[in-house]
């Protein structure tokens, strides 16, 4: 599973940032934060582990349920960098625009209300 992919449902966004916020989790913690069923809030986690973005571990009969940060880091670059190619693009088109705009303020610049 991408995580891109994993992170487009609200509900996983949201269970990850109860993991990221309160550490460690079990499943039962997990599920009483939710209006849905325990097994349609299992499959969220189902997701999440596949696509690499939680740990889980066995306490007792428990599951404990964890954020792996490696994912995120992969993700939180692949955004910066997405983010920094889209402002330099921005950039350019600001220097454009300026450049633009220089161009039409002389005496010789055009009325376009008479």
């Amino acid at each position: 599973m991408d995580a891109f992919t994993a992170i487009a449902e609200p509900t996983r966004r949201t269970i990850l940032k109860m993991l990221a916020l309160n550490g460690k989790m079990p499943a039962t913690a997990i599920y009483k934060e939710f209006r849905a069923t325990p097994p349609a809030i299992s499959q969220h986690l189902k997701v999440l582990k596949a696509a690499n973005l939680v740990g889980v571990h066995k306490r007792g009969q428990q599951r404990i349920y964890y954020v792996n940060p490696e994912p995120l880091r992969e993700l939180e670059k692949w955004l910066r960098q997405f983010s920094a190619r889209v402002e330099k693009q921005y950039s350019r088109l600001d220097a454009l625009l300026e450049k633009e705009k220089a161009k039409g303020q002389g005496p010789h610049q055009p009325r376009l209300f008479k």
